[in-house]
Parts: C-alpha cells; structure tokens; sequence
C-alpha cells in the first residue's frame, strides 16, 4: 500500500479541473440546456486527510477549493479574508423565502460597511466546521455557482445555479482545515445543503454518489442525479450498488444543533459485525438508535478513520488480533492514533490489500454485506508496520459507531434521498478499478 504523497499533489489534481472548467465555461451562455447529472472532482489532501472539491462561484468566477462534508447542513465559505467580490452576490433578507429554507434562522444586522457577510436586515443561520466541531453565525446570500454537467462518463457543459444559497463564514473557521481551502461543501439532507438545491434547480432526482480516492495524486468522484456512474475501463457503478435503507435520527449530533432538531447526516442499520469467521458479540442496544439520537452508525468524510464505542471496540481489536494470529501475523507496539499494529512481514498484497482478517457489516438481513477487505482497513504506517484503521470513541458516544473516510475510499455509494437509501458497491479493487478512474481528462 503507497504512502500518503505530498498535501500539494492535491491541488495539482483539483488545479487540472480548473484548466477544464476554463475551456468549458463558454457553455454557460446556453441556459436552455438541461442536464440529468452533474459531476465534481475529489482529492484528498495529504496533510489532513481531508477530501476537497473545486467548484466556481460569483461573478467573474471564483474558483474554490472546499471540504467535502457527507452530513453537512450549509454550503458556507469565508467571505472575509480574502474579501468576497461579486456582481450577482444578494443577501437573503429576513423573512424571505430564502430564509424560511433554512431551519432556526434569525435577523441580524451589522455595523460596518455593506459587503458579503455584514448587511442589516439579513437572514442570519448557524454554520459549522465539523472537522473540529465548531459552530458560528453567519448572513445567508445567494450567488451564480458553476459546475459541470455529465453524461456519466466525462464532464459536459458548464451550468450555473443563478442564487445558490450559502453561509457567509470567517477565516477563522479556516485554520484547521486544509492549506488553500475557504469553505465546506455540505451533502446533508437539508434543503439548502447541495444535494437538494441541484436537484431543485435542475429536476433531476434527488440522489448523489460520493467515489472517494485513496491518495493525494489521483481524484475521486461526486456524481448528483443519477447514473450511469462510468469508470474506466468503461464499468457502469450504478449496476452494481447493494441497497440498504436510510435511517432517520430523530436528534442531531451537530454542534451547531438546536434542541429537537433531527439528525441531516445518514444512518444506515448495522445488525452485526463478524471479523474473519469470528461473529462479535454486542450491546444490540447500541446498534440502534434511540429516541434521543443516541446510539446507531452513520458514514462520515470528516471523520478519517472509523470510531467505535468503547464496548464495540473492545470486542472488534479483540477478534481481529484473534484471527491475525491464526495467520501468524505478529502485533508489534501501538502508533499513535491506532491502539492495534502489526508487523508487515507476513503480509502480503493483493489487488484488493493487505491479506488480513475481512471484516463483515451485516446492514439489514444476511444477504445485505458490506465487506472491507485490507485495503480499506489497514494503515500502512511504513514498510514494516500496518495499523487496523479503527479508533476507540470512549464510553460516551453520541453516535456508537461511525464509518469514517478510509473505510470509505474506492467504494462507490449513492444516496437516494427520495427512496431513502443508500447503495454501496464494496471495494472497486476487485473489479479491476479505482474512484482514480473516472474521465475528467477529456469532455463530452
């Protein structure tokens, strides 16, 4: 397994859309045009981990470059520093319709000069960075956001979303998030997260396919609308996803949530968990979750690795050593943040990873199976150490169990949020491709 590249390669990949995007803009012109998907590139940053896209806004175009977060409320960017310049930028005054779109909004005004994020009679909403969980206020606006069009297979012409709705943030919110970066793109369930304003302004159904790559040098894939979902060499994803239902919270386990306000993040059901041919023994109770958000698993890309409930934890390392042994694969001391490593000698690779113990989610009945394979839950730490990719939450948790970025590298899962369910295909190694291999290098 290769080592983390550098954190710029990742904007190198993202700067090669922006090259792309210049020789497609002179579509916008053409706003007749009605597209049945829309694409963006992924990379992952190799300094934090975290997955970021490329997407244009204001006017002139703006490029920027954002995290990608799977349960996030509002498309928020720092319209401070540098300063926002736009000739389509409007702000969402209170009591309009814009403002009843978000949830627990209230007027606010500001004392300073008119610009993006300080007007008087505004819609103000809670924001967060959710990579450290900190939430802040900030005036809703709307603006011309820009993206491709596909047919599933390359990226087609630009189209544009004449008031895209936002949260104006602060550079402050900036400082743990990835060099270069100046927002968050949220895919929550919300009506204003990106998700449901695509699909509104474009009426194609409300449903999105994250493909997240495994490494700084290659870009991964988000897809809105529906398949087909093509990567090279010219495989349709979109036919091999295993459905599972989508499942409501009815708490929020976000930082900037108010008291009663369900969850916008996704939760699938987890019925068990065997490791090797060793089906772990639960709490069943922490499998489900509970009148008051507690409890239950959810899929996450802020967080960079899967956080277990202590109990679950315990019992997963537990089997997972167990079987490790069997194959004599020897644990060696602990690398900080993963409680379980092992040496490397014994290992070897395959198309689909290390040949460790698989690990089995049982999502809603014996036949519905999300395998991971070593591939997405081995670290490899350097030539000799290989971690489980796995941390211990504690006691405490909110949520008992959450399946974090790497677990969910080079699998493709679409979100059907009209038919409530997620639909997941496993490792795309073993079909002989990559979330790396969809066509962005040529148009269609």
């Amino acid at each position: 397994m290769a080592m983390a590249s550098p954190s710029v390669n990742s904007h190198n990949v993202l700067f090669i859309f922006s090259l792309l995007f210049v020789f497609l803009l002179s579509s916008l012109a053409q706003q007749s045009f009605r597209p049945k998907a829309l694409v963006l590139p992924v990379a992952k940053d190799g300094r934090t981990s975290q997955y970021l896209t490329r997407i244009h806004q204001r006017t002139p175009p703006v490029p920027l470059s954002l995290v990608v977060d799977l349960g996030g409320r509002h498309f928020w960017v720092a319209c401070d520093k540098p300063k926002y310049i736009s000739s389509t930028f409007r702000p969402s005054r209170c009591g309009s319709a814009q403002c009843a779109l978000g949830t627990h909004s209230y007027c606010g005004g500001c004392n300073g000069s008119p610009a993006p994020g300080c007007n008087n009679n505004t819609c103000v909403l809670s924001g967060e960075e959710t990579v450290t969980r900190v939430d802040f206020n900030g005036d809703l606006g709307s603006d011309v956001l820009s993206l491709p069009s596909t047919d599933g297979s390359n990226p087609g012409r630009m189209v544009s979303v004449p008031q895209f709705l936002f949260v104006c943030g602060y550079d402050l919110q900036l400082e743990r998030l990835a060099s270069g970066v100046t927002g968050m793109v949220p895919l929550g369930s919300t009506n204003i997260a990106l998700p449901a304003q695509l699909s509104s302004a474009f009426g194609f159904p409300r449903k999105f396919a994250i493909c997240l790559p495994s490494s700084a040098t290659s870009s991964g894939v988000i897809f809105f609308g529906d398949g087909p979902y093509n990567l090279l060499p010219n495989i349709d994803e979109s036919q091999s996803l295993t459905y599972t239902p989508l499942l409501s919270n009815p708490i929020s386990t976000s930082a900037a949530a108010f008291v009663g306000e369900p969850s916008y993040e996704y939760f699938i059901g987890v019925k068990s968990i065997t490791v090797g041919d060793k089906l772990l023994s639960l709490n069943s109770t922490l499998l489900t979750i509970k009148s008051n958000g507690l409890g239950g698993t959810k899929l996450s890309t802020v967080n960079r690795y899967t956080v277990l409930e202590t109990s679950i934890f315990a019992a997963f390392t537990k089997a997972f050593i167990s079987e490790a042994a069997a194959r004599n694969i020897t644990r060696v001391g602990a690398v900080r943040p993963f409680e379980v490593c092992f040496s490397s000698k014994n290992i070897p690779g395959t198309r689909v990873g290390p040949v460790v113990p698989h690990i089995y989610l049982t999502l809603q009945n014996k036949d519905t199976i999300w395998t991971i394979t070593g591939s997405n839950s081995m670290v490899q730490i350097n030539n000799d150490v290989l971690c489980l990719g796995v941390v211990d939450g504690g006691p405490y948790v909110q949520t008992a169990i959450v399946i974090g970025g790497y677990q969910l590298e080079n699998n493709l899962i679409q979100f059907d949020l009209a038919r409530s369910r997620v639909g997941f295909s496993n490792t795309l190694l073993g079909r002989q491709t990559t979330c790396g291999n969809f066509n962005f290098t040529s148009t269609a």
